[in-house]
């Protein structure tokens, strides 16, 4: 099963992505420049293949709830998400507010 709902932060509108899987939830929340998303996302893939895109994007591993990954630290960003401001140890919420 698939949800699609919109996440407000600070009068700033995100879209939060959840995907069913079986023994796992893929979970993302997206802006018009960038993402972050559970556990599943390859930022090395991103860094070191994917770099010419300049994706921003962040991660945080052990979330199971679009909830959760709005609060929680994230784990790993992309060069671009660093050069955007993002950092690691920010939460999703502080990080989706440099990408919107």
């Amino acid at each position: 099963m698939m949800n699609i709902t919109p996440i407000i932060i600070d009068g700033k509108t995100f879209l939060g992505i959840s995907v069913a899987l079986p023994k796992t939830n893929l979970l993302v929340i997206t802006s018009e420049k960038g993402y972050i998303m559970c556990g599943a996302l390859d930022v090395a893939l991103l860094n070191e293949k994917l770099s010419e895109r300049k994706i921003i994007a962040g991660r945080a591993v052990g979330v199971k709830t679009l909830d959760e990954l709005l609060n929680a630290p994230l784990e790993s960003v992309t060069y671009e998400a660093e050069k955007s401001g993002i950092k690691t140890g920010m939460t999703g919420r502080e990080a989706l507010l440099y990408m919107y």
